[in-house]
């Protein structure tokens, strides 16, 4: 998988078309047919490439996934489609019409870029990355507005275009690495160079403290379909300090107003969980305010209210019971609710969900679904049963 030159030649071409689409169970007899006509190696690289498209999928679509190139790591590692379609629209409307992407893994910032018209310069210093991002331009046909190049980022001079984005490796040998500056290239690197452009923007993890944003940057918390992607800081805005959230498909974004934490009130009739995002960037407050409520907690982020108001930025579950964790008139209060659904979600307590479901629910009581909060209220382990509003 090193190596993507034989699945550039018309031979890898035809044999990529032959496996698409095989199932994990079909590859053995897939494997032994073609072996008697193409070399074994070419035909292992073809699966393994066919495999790392049908993942691939989920974050690039299947039309441009089948004709992209992909290694191990850079499945792993992309943006979303939808995420980097965001970010280069937003480039876009900043005036940028030139980046330097930097760590450009695969490319798929950088096909995001130049779908924007923007032109690219990808960078990245291993040599099989740089070799599938020149591939996906060639495959996509972007390859006239994206240029890639083999180089350690820290050596590109990056001072001809207008913006630069930089996505620093945050994995290592033993998983996921939380220190900032522990990332390849380091964060403090990453800002000086952010700096040093017109206008910028860096990918961090969104646990990243909120302590190690520089006071230049504007940071923006972003999630897909409720699930939390990445935090971006951006440089060479016109709001240098703000903090947003912002929720795909959309897209929608909540700019914070820099509000004091909740006051804790008794919980009402509605439940709002809010999105992963808000709650990254500090900005259940606003939500709060917005619908009129408190929160449940000090130390939770469930906001309470008596009222039904929609918001994209938190999902209402109206709440039919409070009551003290008991596993024992949990399981007789969904016998009572003929309950055959149950989801499970936790904030603030130990216990996991799966595990309760399994002693509460052992088998399905009726046609009704459920959904119990396993949470704290005024700092007593409670639970919260209701369903979705």
């Amino acid at each position: 998988m090193n190596d993507l030159a034989p699945l550039l030649t018309p031979e890898g071409h035809a044999l990529l078309d032959a496996v698409r689409g095989t199932a994990p169970a079909d590859e053995l007899a897939v494997a032994t047919r073609l072996r008697r006509e193409h070399p074994a190696d070419l035909v292992s690289a073809a699966l393994g490439q066919a495999r790392l498209r049908q993942r691939a999928a989920a974050k690039f679509g299947t039309e441009d996934a089948e004709r992209m190139f992909f290694t191990p790591n850079g499945v792993e590692q992309s943006t979303r489609a939808s995420v980097a379609g965001y970010r280069a629209g937003r480039m876009k409307a900043l005036g940028v019409t030139s980046v330097a992407d930097l760590c450009c893994g695969i490319g798929g910032d950088a096909i995001a870029l130049a779908r924007a018209g923007i032109r690219v310069l990808a960078v990245d210093r291993d040599p099989s990355t740089a070799h599938a991002a020149r591939a996906n331009a060639d495959a996509l046909g972007l390859a006239d507005l994206i240029e890639v190049r083999e180089a350690d980022v820290t050596d590109v001079d990056t001072s001809g275009y207008d913006a630069v984005f930089v996505d620093p490796a945050r994995r290592g040998g033993r998983g996921r690495i939380f220190d900032p500056e522990a990332y390849s290239p380091p964060l403090s690197w990453a800002v000086g160079a952010a700096l040093a452009a017109p206008r910028a923007a860096l990918k961090i993890a969104p646990g990243v403290p909120h302590e190690a944003i520089p006071a230049e940057a504007e940071a923006e918390w972003i999630s897909d379909g409720g699930d939390v992607k990445e935090a971006v800081l951006w440089f060479g805005t016109s709001e240098p300090g703000a903090v947003r959230a912002t929720l795909l498909p959309g897209p929608r974004t909540l700019l914070g107003a820099g509000l004091p934490d909740p006051e804790v009130r008794p919980v009402g009739r509605y439940l709002y969980e809010p999105d992963g995002a808000v709650i990254r960037a500090h900005l259940v407050a606003d939500v709060a305010r917005e619908l009129d409520g408190g929160l449940i907690d000090a130390t939770i982020a469930y906001v309470t209210a008596d009222a039904l108001r929609p918001t994209p930025y938190a999902s209402a579950y109206e709440i039919t019971d409070r009551l003290p964790f008991n596993v024992k008139k949990l399981k007789a209060l969904l016998r009572e609710r003929e309950v055959g659904i149950l989801t499970v979600k936790k904030r603030g307590s130990a216990v996991e969900p799966e595990e309760l479901r399994k002693k509460v629910l052992p088998k399905p009581q009726g046609p009704n679904s459920v959904t119990v909060f396993l949470t704290r209220v005024a700092g007593a382990p409670t639970m919260l049963v209701g369903a979705p509003a």
